[in-house]
């Protein structure tokens, strides 16, 4: 499936984009989209590490999960205090 992925913040600088669109299979964990995203990016790794994730508007936490069928992953560093 196509995957658009928004950064935001920290994300979005670390990753040098708004937004990506990647083609993942629906089995694709979270964990395994944090890898393919920051490949060759030590600060987006870093960041990604740190981040919170929105699937099609519903917080995904667990990184061992599997993404399923979604169009939008909005990518959410820690913000001023958080």
């Amino acid at each position: 499936m196509q995957l658009t992925v928004r950064f935001f913040a920290a994300a979005r600088a670390a990753a040098g984009t708004d937004e990506t669109v990647v083609d993942v299979a629906t089995s694709t964990t979270l964990g395994e989209l944090e890898t393919q995203l920051a490949r060759g990016n030590d600060e987006l790794r870093k960041v990604l590490d740190r981040c919170s994730y929105l699937r099609d508007e519903i917080a995904l936490t667990d990184r061992s999960q599997q993404l399923g069928t979604c169009t939008t992953l909005d990518v959410l560093p820690p913000f001023a205090g958080g």
